[in-house]
């Protein structure tokens, strides 16, 4: 069970608070959407999570499998289980896709994959991801275009198998048929591996109705003020975020 109670969330240069008093429950196997304007903080709470050093928890607690996360490192996180697919991933030349997989397995397991099974794994998940044959000799993302970016991160969550997962703002970048695709292969990697959570941050329905959500939250100035399931999603797409708060402030008139 992943638990974020009451953070407050700073930024290291300005002081700024983004996350205010921010809480939120995911048991094992469910899938939650975050949504919400620009500024209110959903990015940023996929930093906070994973430990980005430009952000400071000023209080609050966040606890994966009842191990508390506030003062670990980023690789000292992920090995826990905890993978985010960014929302721009960075290219880092010199070093191959495969190198690093497989460096990254070693480091978690202790112990050295056999390359045989390791680079049959990588081909068939290649092939099933539609990325370029040799892109497991390439330089992390070198070369690519941002939807192949983004099928490099799920490549890297299929041969890493997380327990938990963070989207944030999947769909950026991606054409109708490569968000299917990438769809595709993250619900077929939850079919296969139940217990698995989703954290899903994202402007747009779209995806979830690929990746389907059991709740969304809706998020404003740094907290979530509504929960709901798709329909909310629908909503906010219809009405805009102006409309869904007109339309709260009327029901508590009424």
């Amino acid at each position: 069970m992943f638990i974020i109670d009451k953070i407050n969330v700073k930024t290291t240069d300005t002081n700024k608070k983004i996350l205010k008093d921010f809480s939120l429950t995911i048991k094992d196997g469910e899938i939650h959407a975050i949504m919400g304007p620009n500024g209110v903080g959903k990015s940023t709470l996929s930093k906070v999570i994973m430990a980005n050093k430009d952000y400071i928890i000023t209080s609050g607690t966040i606890t994966y499998n009842n191990k508390k996360l506030n003062n670990l490192t980023t690789d000292e996180i992920a090995r826990n289980g905890i993978y985010l697919i960014m929302q721009d991933p960075s290219i880092i030349d010199g070093v191959s896709n495969s190198e690093c997989l497989r460096t990254a397995l070693k480091e978690r397991d202790s112990t050295d994959t056999n390359l045989y099974t390791f680079i049959t794994k990588m081909k068939t998940e290649i092939e099933t991801l539609k990325l370029p044959s040799d892109i497991m000799h390439r330089s992390i993302n070198k070369g690519l275009s941002g939807g192949e970016r983004k099928k490099n991160e799920v490549l890297g969550l299929k041969i890493l198998k997380p327990s938990f997962i963070i989207l944030d703002e999947l769909d950026s970048g991606l054409d109708v048929d490569s968000l299917k695709i990438v769809a595709e292969n993250i619900n077929n990697y939850l079919k296969e591996n139940k217990d698995t959570s989703v954290l899903i941050i994202t402007h747009y329905s779209r995806i979830l109705d690929l990746i389907k959500p059991d709740y969304v939250h809706q998020m404003e100035d740094g907290k979530i003020i509504k929960t709901g399931n798709i329909t909310l999603a629908k909503e906010i797409e219809k009405t805009g975020y102006t409309g869904i708060n007109e339309m709260r402030k009327r029901d508590r008139n009424e």
